[in-house]
């Protein structure tokens, strides 16, 4: 195994986050909540200590203010262990005054922080994806195999790949050729795996599969620095083709559950499964747990009420209401004889005073949570949000766009943005 201080994890904070906008509306894409009462950035960060390796940069550059507040709150290490988590922030050098123009660029533009810590390598990871992965087996790879660049790539049926990143690989798994997001089917099929590597597989696969790249890169130190000397912005469209031929790549074959968080449907869809009786990721697994902040919540509550394949966070408060596979997230509060159904509740970042209720009361406001007689089907509640008596919400039979109140529907799901307030009686 290798030793810990070897090693530099460097997590892509990711640019915009366009394609799960309104979720990042007022937060960067590590900061989105996930599975009731976690951050999508705790993923990568616990990987990451659970593989022993607690020296850690947080890449990233659009409304980073939440993502500061949760790691300052989340992770605490003492002075004995020499570990660390940094967020760097795209800023203004003699150099450049520009934003990060893509992942290669991010890098290249922070090596001088990364090269004031003792390291021989150098670990790439995603910020938006969710899996468990034992990352001290990539890098015992890489050093295994005399590798200068080994990618992590998990194999996809022919029929799904559309979208990812693709190699064809040797037996010996050397990476031959890279292929960042092919649509020529007769590519894709000349990118499918051995016959060879597919007996390697732990289950067979029932069609052909290809290796998809899963943005987790292992480079060794020099050779990252010479793979960044010019003016390259994105790793997998650019600086990893060129680097074939030239230097030594490898894949690392991953085969555990992986999902790229990219879209408002995947996180949608990802946070759901969650609730499945035996889900494809296990929040469970005492060997590899996943550290957030400590909240010290009081546990939830919950009155007379029908629920059914619900994840349900702490310090919620469900009275007379009808769940049925939700995730609900922190102080949670749903009011009576409401019925949810396929929604992803996020929660709450407070809780409101009598007082402050009966303000907003006063001022035609809803409180914080969920009213009495609602109906909501297929959606994302954002945080804070604020849903009056009455309501009615469903993206069925509706385009996407932009509806009133903070209403967005993207990709067939309705979400309701962070501090909306749905007045009582609306139905869409």
């Amino acid at each position: 195994m290798v030793e810990s201080k070897k090693v530099l994890s460097v997590i892509m904070g990711g640019g915009r986050g366009t394609r799960l906008f309104p979720l990042t509306k007022e937060r960067c894409k590590p900061a989105v909540p996930l599975a009731g009462k976690y951050r999508l950035v705790d993923i990568p960060i616990s990987n990451c200590l659970n593989s022993g390796f607690n020296r850690i940069f947080l890449l990233s550059q659009f409304l980073t203010a939440s993502l500061h507040r949760h790691i300052q709150k989340s992770f605490h290490f003492d002075p004995f262990g020499a570990g660390f988590i940094d967020i760097l922030s795209a800023e203004q050098t003699e150099k450049s005054s520009a934003w990060y123009e893509g992942t290669a660029d991010a890098v290249r533009r922070n090596l001088v922080h990364f090269h004031r810590h003792g390291h021989d390598y150098v670990l790439i990871l995603s910020g938006d994806q969710l899996y468990r992965m034992d990352f001290g087996k990539i890098v015992d790879q890489h050093i295994a195999t005399g590798a200068d660049v080994t990618i992590a790539a998990i194999p996809f049926p022919i029929s799904k790949v559309e979208g990812l990143g693709l190699m064809r690989v040797a037996d010996d798994l050397a990476i031959t050729e890279f292929v960042e997001k092919p649509k020529d089917p007769a590519i894709i099929q000349g990118l499918a795996i051995s016959a060879k590597l597919e007996a390697r597989l732990a289950t067979q696969p029932t069609e052909q599969h290809c290796l998809a790249s899963m943005g987790i890169y292992v480079f060794s130190r020099e050779i990252l620095r010479e793979a960044l000397d010019n003016t390259m912005k994105d790793f997998g469209k650019e600086v990893i083709p060129a680097l074939l031929g030239k230097k030594k790549l490898f894949s690392y074959i991953f085969e555990g559950y992986w999902e790229d968080i990219g879209t408002v449907k995947a996180f949608f869809d990802a946070n759901l499964a969650l609730a499945q009786p035996l889900p494809p990721f296990n929040f469970f697994d005492r060997s590899a747990p996943i550290y957030t902040h400590p909240r010290y919540l009081p546990a939830s509550k919950v009155n007379r009420c029908n629920i059914d394949h619900v994840v349900l966070g702490d310090g919620c408060l469900v009275t007379d209401s009808s769940l049925k596979h939700c995730v609900i997230g922190i102080r949670s509060i749903l009011g009576e004889n409401s019925n949810l159904e396929d929604v992803v509740m996020m929660g709450a970042d407070y809780y409101q005073t009598a007082a402050e209720v009966a303000a907003d009361q006063a001022a035609g406001l809803p409180a914080i949570g969920v009213g009495r007689n609602c109906r909501i089907a297929r959606a994302i509640l954002d945080k804070n949000a604020r849903i009056g008596d009455g309501v009615t919400l469903s993206p069925d039979g509706k385009p996407d766009g932009d509806y009133a109140h903070g209403i967005v529907i993207r990709d067939g799901i309705l979400c309701v943005t962070k501090s909306a307030a749905i007045p009582s009686g609306f139905a869409l």
